[in-house]
């Protein structure tokens, strides 16, 4: 199966949960047997318009203008116009333009589209901005596929509600087991002595990083040896700096920037505990890796979210900071709860969210619609 992967982000080029989950995918149904190709926007000069690598071809076109954060390519157009050899489009996001351009070109054309849904709402723009464009073109851009892939029941509900009336098949976003485990050594990078709280995610408003030090600097209270360590970059670290300083925890918050997807596994396993007060997520990646690595989460009360967060973590209401920090001290000062809930973590990954049957279900999937 030939198949045309339209991803406006692809790791190691762009970090991230959504990054390498198209990487991982290309690898791995490359490795199945099937030619895959990556179209992508990019504007590293120093990187090649065409590259092979991990048994997969990547195509990168350059920005044309950006918007909200959306960088729009004329060259990705360009590129889907004359692309009429493969038996699949895979587009990965609702949210970017590139994928509007695959939903038009399916229009016009012969090629099935499937869409994988990665979170309804961006991180960057606010919600009721998402709102008007989940009713309008992002509902046109779902219908323009035959099939779109979400990763819970409670995402395609989501979906179904917004008007989409194209077949939605729910896929697990499953975690390598292999690489995210409790057992093995701790991270270099993480250097404390007391309870290590643990943020994930890049540094914009919808993953309320804010709320993440609010919080840690109450804990901080109950707790003087505990520490924060930040994994992630974007527009608001300075202001975090800024809110760390104020709030008197500077000796006791980190901050690690991106770090390598390689290095990932060792931080987690050095953490006691995972926060993550997003107003809006898919079903993150990050709270699967932590886990696997049996550390549990207090995580924002999210529809999508909930109901695998609370075998294995806590949630509170969005911008609920006096919840958070209750949920985490109680956390930080029991052991015994903690040990518990990473064990049922590892489970719960162990049961339903295997990277294998991902990508299984993905390839099958895709070969019934071509």
């Amino acid at each position: 199966m030939r198949i045309l992967r339209v991803a406006q982000k692809v790791y190691p080029d762009v970090k991230g949960g959504g990054p390498y989950h198209v990487h991982a995918m290309s690898r791995d149904q490359a490795a199945m047997g099937h030619d895959v190709t990556v179209l992508t926007v990019g504007n590293d000069d120093s990187k090649p318009r065409r590259e092979e690598r991990d048994g997969y071809t990547v195509v990168r076109r350059s920005p044309t203008v950006e918007l909200l954060g959306n960088d729009i390519s004329a060259g990705v157009a360009k590129f889907l116009a004359t692309a009429d050899d493969f038996d699949v489009v895979h587009a990965h996001s609702h949210l970017y333009f590139s994928t509007n351009l695959a939903a038009l070109r399916s229009r016009i054309g012969d090629t099935p589209l499937a869409i994988t849904n990665h979170g309804l709402y961006s991180q960057n723009a606010p919600e009721w901005v998402f709102d008007a464009y989940l009713r309008t073109l992002g509902r046109w851009t779902f219908d323009s596929a035959d099939v779109v892939f979400c990763y819970t029941d409670e995402d395609r509900e989501r979906v179904r509600e917004f008007g989409v009336g194209t077949d939605v098949e729910v896929v697990a976003n499953g975690i390598d087991q292999t690489r995210f485990t409790p057992d093995g050594p701790e991270s270099d990078l993480i250097e404390a002595e007391g309870l290590v709280v643990l943020f994930v995610g890049r540094l914009v408003e919808g993953k309320r990083p804010q709320d993440a030090v609010e919080v840690f600097a109450g804990v901080r209270k109950a707790y003087p040896n505990a520490e924060l360590y930040i994994c992630g970059d974007g527009a608001l670290r300075d202001e975090l700096r800024a809110q760390v300083a104020d709030l008197g925890v500077s000796e006791a918050v980190t901050f690690l920037g991106h770090v390598a997807y390689d290095e990932m596994p060792k931080v987690y396993r050095s953490a006691d505990v995972l926060v993550l007060p997003s107003r809006a997520e898919g079903l993150p990646r990050t709270v699967l890796e932590a886990f696997a690595s049996e550390t549990p989460a207090v995580t924002s009360d999210l529809e999508h979210v909930a109901p695998v967060v609370e075998e294995a973590g806590e949630t509170v209401p969005v911008g609920d900071v006096a919840a958070f920090e209750r949920e985490l001290r109680e956390l930080i000062g029991d052991e015994a709860k903690r040990r518990e809930l990473g064990r049922n973590g590892r489970t719960t990954v162990e049961e339903k969210f295997t990277w294998e049957n991902t990508v299984s279900e993905t390839t099958q999937t895709l070969d019934s619609i071509r």
